[in-house]
């Protein structure tokens, strides 16, 4: 029997050298887009690893590609944090799966029943989000954000400017 109930996993995260690159490959190679950028990602009581911090120093970018949501980080500077506990600055790779939670206890109870530990966690949007750190047994981090009605409008536009879109304005704003 499946102890996490919950296996839809929404997202996939790479984290990036250079993000406009990575856009624009994402959309000409793949056909993903418009791509809708965050300047700063910011966490109210950002903790990690055990131990409060600052919000990393991150600009970030989400399309939708089909089912799956594709966001791209690119890391501002060079303190450790969980973007570089799994790729190196200036290094690309796969960072994350995301998974949006009806019972976000529950499911960090989960995955802390199966021996992942916290790697980071805060408030996003006013709600709980963290990322635990399964690298050694899926490769990846998987990041659980309480489902709310903020992230819900703000993947709800993501997901509908995907939709039908023509190529055009590959880039965006949130607004």
């Amino acid at each position: 029997m499946n102890s996490l109930r919950e296996t839809r996993f929404m997202q996939m995260c790479w984290v990036v050298p250079n993000l406009e690159q990575a856009m624009a490959h994402w959309t000409r190679t793949a056909g993903v887009g418009p791509f809708f950028v965050f300047d700063a990602v910011p966490f109210d009581n950002p903790v990690y690893r055990g131990r409060p911090t600052t919000s990393p120093d991150v600009t970030a970018a989400m399309a939708q590609g089909g089912e799956v949501q594709i966001e791209l980080v690119q890391l501002n500077d060079d303190a450790p944090s969980l973007w570089t506990d799994v790729v190196p600055r200036g290094k690309l790779g796969i960072h994350h799966t995301a998974i949006v939670c009806d019972d976000y206890d529950a499911e960090l109870a989960a995955y802390i029943a199966s021996g992942a530990e916290v790697a980071f966690s805060g408030l996003m949007m006013g709600s709980p989000v963290c990322w635990v750190d399964t690298t050694a047994t899926l490769g990846v981090m998987v990041e659980l954000i309480t489902a709310n009605p903020v992230a819900e409008a703000v993947f709800g536009q993501i997901r509908a400017a995907a939709e039908n879109w023509d190529g055009k304005d590959p880039v965006r704003r949130l607004g």
